[in-house]
């Protein structure tokens, strides 16, 4: 085989991807040099990305190259890649893809952990993309979103130099270029919270679709997963004829045998996201599942009751009141302290303190304790993650998904060897407990107590939510499901609840307010 030329963009995280691939194609036996392409995207650093002229600004230029014949592979990110390639070229090959969260970087004073992603009120937040600004927004409608261009190094100096409070880069070029991030509050935004730009992560290997030998020896550095999963990613960009400007968010990953697929979808940067959740075995007509699950003329459920109050300014209560759906939000149980006064003895030598739900996290600060200085907090989901930064706390574990068992398991593994404090209701499943290794030593602390509503009124909305058994258990005294409604229940044990009463029920990936609006987007109505 020749000596290849890898066409390249210029910039650090640029030349890092190239010789990545350069490197993975000397480990074969296969040697390579690069050449440095300037592209539209570089040239043109005063305009937003959506006000440029056409789609393929980081690409084009790369592309005509490699039609020209003067290189023989261009290595792009292949996010950047319009969904439709010109005649003549294709991808070859795909690598592994990196981690595709975002990482939001905050100016330490300007950090506020009782908000949530730890930005204090009003903070401007620099960011060129219309999918992270209309995601974050939906999240903190408070924050001011400001442009920002230019390669990796130039916007992390930009945050330096105070012109922003904060920017949202992508978690995998600051990976590759292993930049010290120290100076900043590093807050990682997980992709169930923030979802990805569909192929955020992987890089793609373009060649001539003629170059049949090439292709071949590029097999060897496929990563087929990867390819797989992109895929349906670009496919559903390519049924909205989307570009890079599109407020989409889109991401697959294989988990246990199973695809999970999220997809986050707003008309404008300013417009409030729809999300949609799948899990299935096959991909499959995926792609054209989602596209139609956003199409104009789909029915929304005219009314949603779910078994807790909502407040005004909630996510799941603008998620649904964008599309005229009523809610019926009320707490069919009612909570009350049985500890008034914490003895000093839970708090010795406590390493960990675990939360269950928003209540435990509540009624414990309420006890005003006086805290180990190195404890560390655990809690099952985002909701009480968000009590507990109300409390001033920051979470050092976060369960992720509504199942609790996987929850549970992953808890005991960070907290193996050490003493665990669990303020809890008195009527606590102990399902975080009983997962627990023997060497982990429990400190149980009941704090509160759960009593049942009486005379709950029936509900005719075409979804019901349940958030705990205690809720279903209230409601099911005096009231029947009425023909077509359906149910969604919040956790595993609520699932349970209603799998030993014989009912289906819809369980989110996670029990919170971006889990239940993904559950309530995703149900049929006929």
């Amino acid at each position: 085989m020749k000596r290849l030329i890898i066409g390249t963009r210029g910039s650090d995280l640029a030349l890092w991807q190239a010789n990545f691939i350069k490197d993975k194609l000397a480990a074969i036996g296969v040697e390579a040099e690069l050449k440095i392409i300037k592209t539209q995207g570089d040239k043109i650093l005063n305009l937003r990305l959506d006000k440029l002229e056409g789609k393929g600004f980081f690409t084009k230029e790369l592309e005509e190259e490699l039609l020209g014949g003067t290189i023989d592979i261009a290595v792009h990110s292949h996010k950047d890649l319009p969904t439709v390639h010109p005649a003549g070229l294709t991808i070859a090959a795909v690598t592994e893809r990196e981690d595709p969260s975002e990482l939001l970087l905050i100016l330490k004073d300007c950090v506020s952990i009782s908000h949530k992603l730890s930005l204090k009120k009003g903070a401007m937040v620099g960011t060129s993309s219309n999918r992270r600004k209309a995601q974050l927004l939906a999240l903190r409608p408070d924050l001011n979103i400001e442009d920002l261009r230019g390669n990796v190094p130039t916007r992390i100096q930009k945050l330096r130099d105070e012109d922003y409070d904060a920017i949202l880069l992508a978690k995998a070029g600051v990976n590759r270029l292993n930049i010290d991030l120290s100076e900043f509050h590093v807050e990682v935004v997980d992709t169930t919270e923030l979802v990805p730009a569909p192929a955020q992560g992987a890089l793609a290997i373009q060649i001539r679709e003629n170059d049949a030998e090439l292709f071949e020896i590029l097999q060897q550095i496929n990563h087929p997963e990867t390819a797989e999963e992109i895929a349906v990613e670009r496919k559903v960009l390519n049924l909205f004829e989307g570009g890079c400007h599109m407020p989409l968010g889109c991401y697959c990953k294989k988990e246990d045998g199973q695809y999970e697929i999220w997809t986050s979808k707003a008309e404008t940067d300013e417009d409030f996201p729809d999300r949609l959740f799948y899990r299935v075995d096959k991909l499959d007509g995926l792609a054209e599942k989602i596209v139609t699950k956003f199409s104009a003329d789909r029915k929304f459920p005219a009314k949603v009751f779910i078994s807790r109050e909502v407040g005004e300014h909630n996510y799941f209560r603008k998620a649904l009141e964008k599309h005229n759906i009523e809610i019926d939000a009320r707490s069919l149980i009612r909570t009350f302290p049985i500890v008034t006064v914490l003895d000093p003895f839970y708090l010795k030598h406590i390493d960990w303190i675990f939360f269950s739900s928003r209540n435990s996290v509540d009624y414990f600060f309420n006890l005003k304790p006086m805290l180990p200085k190195h404890v560390k907090f655990g809690v099952a989901g985002r909701g009480s993650e968000d009590s507990l930064r109300r409390a001033g706390h920051l979470a050092d574990y976060v369960g992720e998904g509504g199942d609790i068992e996987e929850v549970a398991e992953l808890f005991a593994e960070a907290v193996a060897g050490k003493t665990v404090l669990f303020p809890r209701a008195q009527d606590s499943l102990l399902s975080i407990q009983k997962a627990l290794k023997p060497d982990t030593k429990v400190v149980d602390l009941p704090i509160y107590e759960t009593v049942i509503e009486e005379n709950i009124d029936q509900t005719y909305a075409d979804v019901l939510i349940f958030t705990s058994p205690s809720n279903v258990e209230a409601y099911f005294v005096d009231n029947l499901l009425e023909p077509g409604q359906q149910v969604i229940a919040i956790g595993n044990s609520t699932a349970k609840k209603f799998e030993e009463m014989g009912v289906k029920c819809i369980l989110p990936y996670s029990p919170d307010e971006i889990g239940l609006a993904e559950a309530v987007f995703g149900i049929d109505i006929k």
